[in-house]
């Protein structure tokens, strides 16, 4: 990707609308070898754009999805106790006395498990690597994330400094359900990632619900548009609005009616508390104005 506008062309031929601003970030990403830090509501796109990415680049996509407890052992490395166990008792059997070369061997490369960050910098090709949903991951992780994203490298005490084969490029999301560290956020490239508007939204769907009428499309963004204005506890996503359309055109929908509204709010709307707000007089009420916003 040598250009931004080959960046947004790469991410486009992989599946993802990427406005201007996004794919700028994108590609100083690539360029400077920064990590790049995307925050933003749930359902904008942030973890699609990296799938798009790895897509577009070929790389492979290795993905580390964060969580309430996660420690280096889920993120980065664990020792195979039972392998370890095993060749002791190999060594016992076999009389072996030289308990220091033992255990030199036994925290040796050939015992290490890997998991996603260390696979990540592993990787014999360069990879995308996905740290998906980083705050949901406990404050103390994100201290350990330093030392990967300043130099790209992990420190195992048995073994020492581990840096990458081939430095991969990272993409960090956040659904800003609690703020990330200003420490993070310096060694990274930042991007809010907002909702589209409505003419990139309907760009969005005719990649996404490429079968869906052109007509439908419109009502559907219109109508969606409409619902991010109000004071919602959840406002639907950009996936939702995927998952709308494509429900609908299941339905054979061809034009939204209060009838097929009511009976798939539940595909556009995660929370009761906002379904329960719409009632059949509710509903006709937002059909009529976003029909004339899609007008």
């Amino acid at each position: 990707m040598n250009s931004i506008e080959q960046t947004e062309e790469s991410l486009a031929a992989a599946g993802y609308v990427a406005d201007r601003r996004l794919a700028t970030a994108v590609f100083l990403s690539l360029k400077l070898g920064r990590p790049l830090f995307l925050e933003g509501e749930a359902g904008v796109g942030k973890t699609e754009l990296a799938k798009a990415l790895a897509q577009a680049l070929g790389r492979p996509l290795i993905r580390l999805q964060c969580y309430e407890g996660l420690d280096i052992a889920g993120a980065v490395y664990e020792w195979n106790v039972q392998k370890q166990m095993t060749a002791i008792r190999i060594a016992e059997a076999a009389g072996e006395a030289n308990r220091e070369a033992l255990e030199h061997d036994l925290f040796s490369a050939e015992y290490l498990i890997r998991r996603p960050i260390l696979q990540a910098l592993q990787s014999p090709t360069p990879a995308v690597l996905l740290i998906d949903e980083l705050d949901r991951a406990d404050e103390p992780f994100e201290a350990y994330l330093l030392e990967v994203l300043s130099d790209f490298q992990v420190t195992i005490p048995e073994l020492g400094a581990i840096g990458a084969i081939e430095t991969p490029a990272v993409v960090l999301t956040s659904n800003r359900t609690r703020e990330i560290h200003d420490a993070i956020k310096r060694r990274c490239l930042y991007h809010w990632v907002d909702y589209p508007g409505a003419e990139r939204e309907l760009e969005i769907l005719r990649v996404k619900a490429p079968g869906a009428a052109q007509a439908l499309s419109r009502e559907v963004v219109a109508f969606v548009q409409r619902l991010r204005a109000m004071d919602l506890y959840k406002a639907p996503g950009v996936a939702e609005t995927i998952d709308w359309t494509r429900a609908l055109m299941v339905l054979d929908t061809v034009s939204l009616d209060p009838a097929s509204v009511g009976s798939t709010l539940g595909v556009l709307l995660k929370y009761q508390d906002d379904i329960a707000r719409f009632g059949e007089e509710e509903v006709a009420q937002l059909l009529r104005e976003s029909k004339s916003l899609a007008a």
